[in-house]
């Protein structure tokens, strides 16, 4: 396996803003940030109360001048004013992908995703997830569904990286097969993105 500790410095960052979120989403009011990166096009949604909604859209994933395209970052639309959980998901994807080496000094958003407000074995396994497996590494779907308490539930934890609300945040593309084959990203539809964050994550380690 090839988990790697996560800091406690990393650990509070990540969970201070779950254990902060309000119950329910229904009466929220939603505003988008539309992100231009070096995957593709980024939205991100969420309301006062954490982000609901990360969504990978146009992808553009650059053939060659991979580490040109890290400076590759824009906000493109959004409002005037974002809600602090807008301004922090953006600072934290910024730091990503222009910035790796600084990114502890950037906090996650809190997440206001419906997902999150009560209990699951799904939500154990994002969790799971953003808590053990930092940039860089990796982990197989079977070793996930141990480190979330049911190890013969590996299928079950490939639906929970399919339902991931959050992606890149709560980095789904860090779960790879036992046979060391990358397995899918969204629904398949992506593999040439997950390829390209994995190798982006190394390349900022080995810096």
């Amino acid at each position: 396996m090839t988990l790697g500790r996560a800091s406690s410095s990393t650990t509070i960052a990540a969970f201070g803003p779950l254990l902060k979120m309000a119950p329910g989403s229904g009466n929220c009011t939603l505003k988008d940030v539309l992100i231009k990166s070096p995957i593709g096009e980024i939205q991100i949604s969420g309301c006062e109360l954490g982000i609901h909604d990360i969504k990978l859209l146009n992808c553009d994933i650059p053939e060659s001048g991979a580490e040109d395209a890290w400076a590759s970052f824009e906000v493109c639309e959004g409002p005037g004013e974002r809600i602090a959980p807008l301004e922090q998901c953006t600072d934290w994807l910024r730091a990503y992908f222009c910035e790796p080496g600084l990114m502890e000094k950037y906090p996650l958003p809190a997440f206001h995703h419906p997902l999150f407000h009560k209990d699951s074995f799904q939500k154990s396994v994002l969790l799971s997830l953003l808590k053990n497996v930092t940039m860089g590494k990796t982990i197989t779907y079977k070793e996930l569904a141990e480190l979330s308490g049911n190890a013969k539930a590996a299928r079950a934890v490939g639906g929970a990286m399919r339902s991931n609300p959050v992606p890149l945040i709560i980095p789904c593309h860090r779960v790879i097969c036992s046979d060391g084959k990358i397995g899918n990203y969204s629904g398949g539809k992506r593999n040439n993105v997950k390829l390209w964050l994995l190798a982006h994550e190394k390349r900022a380690n080995a810096m």
